[in-house]
């Protein structure tokens, strides 16, 4: 990665069926941005429900995440629609990218929170993103104007160990690599203004890993009374968030067959275990290796040593 003064530079555009990287070119900062990171499916939804509590102070449940959290890359809407919607924004803003770390504009005053999950787990729930996405967004890519190689078409298989081997064999088939998103991430884990979460550590603590959040942020976790603070760990749960889905998922859940319950789905980890074989896990494994490292690989294991 190219670097100056140990801050990441861009160095490319990134364009496919989903996201367009020029849309950060001329993006304008303010100093207390926040930005939610994620290959996608490791927990974006549920950080950019974290990131809410402080920022609206637990009044978020009439505030659907979709408005007031954009993905900022997304093809859709278009940029002459989509940026004055977040320059408009007169609170805190807190904004969403799918985009490796080369791909970005990258700002030394903002704050930058990084969310993975093991990429097995990651699958299984794309899987279910996937399949249930229905002919709103499939027609509302092909109306785009301008395209970026063929766009996503429905799952091939309903067979969930090749879909697995797809994507590994492939890097992230049918959606975009994989490993890059990780590995760019991962070697600006030293700045101070990136913290990681992983989504392993969010279901084993999830208030102490709010806490360090709201501190990353630079709130006084401390000075927040405890009805208000219970309010802020209940409003992240599991099962508010699915009960509360219409507000708790883009676009309200819009995009997919059955709508936003389908889209707040289980919140579990390992349920490939039950479906790999053990040379697919050995495939995995030795690939993980391969692309991240011994260290980084570990990490996105099981949430150690970042």
């Amino acid at each position: 990665m190219d670097m100056y003064s140990g801050l990441p530079r861009k160095t490319r555009e990134y364009q496919n069926f989903a996201m367009d990287s020029t849309f950060w070119n001329n993006f304008q900062f303010r100093g207390d941005d926040v930005f939610i990171s994620s290959y996608g499916k490791a927990g974006t939804t549920w950080m950019q429900q974290i990131v809410a509590q402080f920022i609206f102070e637990g009044e978020t449940d009439d505030k659907p995440i979709g408005d007031i959290s954009q993905w900022v890359d997304f093809r859709i809407p278009s940029l002459d629609i989509k940026m004055p919607m977040i320059e408009a924004q007169t609170h805190r803003r807190f904004l969403k990218t799918h985009l490796p770390v080369d791909a970005l504009v990258f700002s030394p005053m903002a704050k930058y929170l990084y969310v993975a999950r093991d990429g097995r787990d990651v699958l299984w729930s794309m899987y279910n993103h996937h399949a249930n996405l229905n002919n709103i967004l499939y027609d509302a890519l092909d109306a785009e104007p301008v395209q970026f190689g063929p766009n996503i078409e429905p799952p091939r298989t309903s067979d969930l160990r090749e879909y697995f081997n797809d994507w590994l064999r492939d890097d992230g088939f049918p959606f975009w690599p994989f490993w890059e998103n990780v590995r760019t991430w991962w070697e600006i884990r030293h700045l101070p203004n990136v913290r990681f979460v992983h989504y392993q550590n969010l279901k084993n603590d999830m208030e102490g890993e709010m806490e360090s959040i709201g501190e990353f942020l630079g709130y006084d976790v401390g000075s927040i009374t405890k009805g208000k603070w219970d309010d802020y760990v209940r409003h992240c749960t599991f099962n508010h968030m699915k009960n509360n889905a219409p507000n708790s998922t883009p676009m309200g859940g819009a995009l997919w067959d059955g709508g936003a319950q389908v889209f707040v789905n289980k919140g579990t980890n390992k349920r490939w275990t039950d479906t790999l074989t053990a040379a697919d896990v050995e495939a995995y494994e030795t690939r993980a290796l391969e692309e991240l490292g011994p260290e980084c690989a570990y990490w996105l294991a099981t949430g150690i040593g970042a």
